[in-house]
């Protein structure tokens, strides 16, 4: 007996924990549609359950320990509802549908209750003060109104009464709690357009804050926000106003602080710093890249992915200013431009001002694009001192001509792939990679498109003539 008993405890405990990680619904619209929740890790998501709901669209979807944090809901319109998904909330929706939040109601989960209610409550408050911002301005520059102090007052503690009414709801709320952690986080991060736009007073304080974050903190990884609490660190600083100069200073700040603050966790290190390398390859904030990548390179504290470390070598060794390694062409390479007589030998033989190596094969999906753009902007850079020298890293001969065969420009392959000693002494990882060289084969630029490349031309050789 005393057995049965302990089981009976054992087995209402265990229903009683599956009942409080649950998300349970009743939306009208949604019935026998597939609805999924889906949770976040890191910069990806994961499905966490999955049912068909009924035909009155009743559903129940549970989750574990394991996925506290925020999620979200997904059916058949594929719009999401976001979630928090904690401890004992036992969250219970009824509605209409996802892709219509106005319509769901949440009856029961205090910090989803809480969470609904400031993400209606706080982009009110920000259009009011965006209001209140614009006739600030008004009141202040306007010969017609700046004479009226009192309105202009009466507009100052306006806009103070909002924003404390927005501190007051962050403030009050339980610091236990995963909403706690989450508003604010959200909140600085959705408002950073709003504040390099109309309130640049606040860039200084916004970016501090994105500095003094914790990277390491699981509750990140968890949020969603990951990816864009990244982004909008490096966009603000990027459009703070400031020189060229002094955005990659403060960007170089960041860098450390950042480097600083992971460097206890090398999963998460290497995790965002790849991200973050990428992103900025991606804006052309190449000094910015640079330096992030030969700090991780000289950083003696951590272990880096073998993929990010091949990434952050080719910095190293391919940075701009350095000497570009020469090679030799095969004896089928193609040369539309040239005669068997006045065709180079080699890379260095090339007598234009400009030479503009381009990494790439058929098989790569960005490739094709990227080629047949420079293609359609050869003849331009042709007469403006650019060649250009297509480096294939496909593996068979007919397919190389067969794809390079179209091009007005230089073409070679040497059938080795990714084990070319031209690949190898380039520090080659992906393709399309693109480098600019002058005349006594120096690295002038490492473009990121031949949309960039184009722009180069533009501004310092077609321009530059004028």
């Amino acid at each position: 007996m005393k057995s049965l008993f302990l089981l009976s405890i054992a087995i209402s405990f265990s229903a009683l924990s599956y009942t409080q990680n649950s998300v349970t619904g009743t939306l009208t619209s949604l019935a026998g549609q597939q609805i999924k929740l889906a949770g976040f890790d890191g910069f990806n998501t994961y499905v966490i359950d999955s049912m068909k709901a009924s035909s009155k669209g009743n559903f129940t979807l549970t989750y574990s320990k394991n996925d506290y944090g925020m999620g979200y809901l997904v059916a058949e319109e594929n719009k999401p509802f976001i979630v928090i998904l904690a401890p004992d909330e036992n969250l219970i929706l009824e509605g209409e549908t996802l892709s219509l939040p106005e319509t769901v109601i949440i009856k029961s989960g205090t910090q989803n209750q809480l969470f609904d209610q400031y993400a209606r409550e706080h982009p009110r408050r920000e259009q009011a003060l965006s209001a209140w911002d614009f006739l600030t301005r008004i009141y202040s520059l306007d010969p017609l109104f700046s004479g009226h102090e009192k309105p202009r007052n009466d507009i100052e503690a306006e806009k103070h009464r909002i924003r404390e009414e927005d501190r007051t709801f962050l403030a009050g709320l339980n610091p236990d709690t995963y909403v706690s952690w989450f508003l604010p986080l959200r909140r600085l991060v959705s408002s950073v357009p709003t504040i390099a736009q109309y309130r640049t007073e606040e860039i200084p304080g916004a970016i501090e804050s994105f500095r003094g974050m914790d990277y390491t903190d699981p509750r990140l990884y968890k949020s969603g926000l990951l990816r864009e609490t990244i982004e909008a660190h490096f966009w603000l600083i990027e459009n703070s106003g400031r020189a060229l100069d002094s955005v990659y200073i403060e960007m170089m700040i960041s860098i450390d602080h950042l480097i600083d603050n992971l460097i206890a966790n090398e999963r998460k290190l290497n995790l965002i710093t790849d991200y973050l390398f990428n992103l900025l390859e991606k804006r052309s904030l190449f000094e910015a890249s640079e330096y992030l990548a030969l700090k991780m390179l000289n950083e003696t504290r951590c272990t880096m992915d073998t993929n990010l470390l091949a990434q952050m070598e080719s910095y190293r060794a391919m940075k701009t200013g350095n000497m570009a390694p020469d090679f030799g062409f095969p004896d089928d390479f193609l040369a539309p431009d040239y005669t068997p007589d006045t065709a180079p030998l080699k890379l260095s033989d090339i007598s234009s001002n400009y030479t503009l190596v381009v990494f790439g094969a058929s098989w790569c999906p960005a490739c094709p694009d990227e080629l047949f753009q420079i293609a359609g902007l050869y003849n331009k850079w042709k007469k403006h001192g650019v060649e250009v020298v297509f480096v294939s890293l496909d593996e068979e001969r007919q397919t190389f001509r067969n794809f390079a065969g179209i091009f007005p420009f230089i073409s070679m392959c040497d059938y080795r792939k990714w084990e070319s000693p031209i690949v190898k002494a380039w520090h080659i990882f992906a393709t399309p990679t693109l480098y600019l060289l002058n005349d006594k084969m120096e690295i002038l630029l490492r473009p990121n498109s031949a949309s960039h490349m184009d722009s180069w031309v533009e501004w310092f050789l077609v321009q530059g003539k004028r």
